[in-house]
């Protein structure tokens, strides 16, 4: 385990953050982002995924940043108890990806050293 009970998992060219091991995506969306400080993205969007599906029962996000040709591509979701709404939870995940405002808080966060 690592930070306050959350693994990290690293690997060449990627990143998971999940709160139990095996990794489990019941359910999930992915999103492309530029260039960034892949465990600080993944903390941010965990968080802000946490919020928005915190009344869905037995959820436990999963992100994981993996390196792409223009940048970073960011699979978001998690494992959920049996039965939940799968494409309502999906959509909210989508929507909270491609949200401008989050993306812009995020990114600032996790800027690259070197970038103004």
């Amino acid at each position: 385990m690592a930070r306050r009970g959350w693994h990290i998992l690293r690997e060449p060219g990627a990143l998971t953050l999940a709160r139990h091991l095996p990794v489990r995506l019941d359910l999930c969306a992915r999103a492309g982002f530029p260039a960034a400080r892949k465990g600080r993205l993944a903390q941010q969007i965990r968080q802000d995924m946490w919020r928005a599906l915190q009344d869905l029962r037995g959820f436990s996000p999963v992100v994981r940043v993996e390196e792409a040709k223009t940048g970073l591509t960011v699979t978001a979701g998690g494992r959920a108890a049996q039965p939940f709404p799968r494409a309502r939870a999906e959509a909210r995940i989508a929507a909270l990806l491609a949200s401008p405002a989050h993306r812009a808080r995020w990114l600032a966060h996790a800027r690259l050293p070197g970038d103004a």
